[in-house]
């Protein structure tokens, strides 16, 4: 496995662990977010089931340095495919001992690439 898979991987473990100790938080506020779970019939529980199971192959890019919540996490983008359309879900882990943050859990707006597909 390369180290950049590696690093992918170790994200996403960290990401699973911490959300299964203090939950993860979305930026419903932003009305693309809160578009997508509308026009796909997604409730909150099915997009906690979709972010929990993120693999490395649907990593897309990153780490991308953090700056929107004291910049002390990196993000990460991934692609799902749901209901035929491509969720593009941006994702921090945010403080020490806080929730997980989804920045973006919205359909994609252009093609994403993965790299390790």
């Amino acid at each position: 496995m390369s180290a950049k898979r590696e690093r992918v991987n170790a994200f996403i473990h960290k990401m699973r662990t911490k959300t299964k100790v203090f939950g993860i938080i979305y930026e419903d506020d932003r009305p693309k977010n809160t578009q997508t779970l509308m026009s796909l019939e997604i409730t909150p529980k099915d997009r906690d089931d979709i972010v929990l199971r993120i693999r490395v192959e649907d990593y897309s890019e990153g780490p991308i340095p953090e700056a929107f919540f004291g910049g002390d996490s990196e993000m990460y983008v991934f692609g799902k495919m749901v209901k035929d359309h491509e969720i593009y879900i941006k994702i921090t882990l945010g403080r020490s001992n806080n929730q997980v943050i989804c920045i973006s859990f919205h359909i994609a707006e252009h093609p994403m690439e993965y790299p390790f597909k």
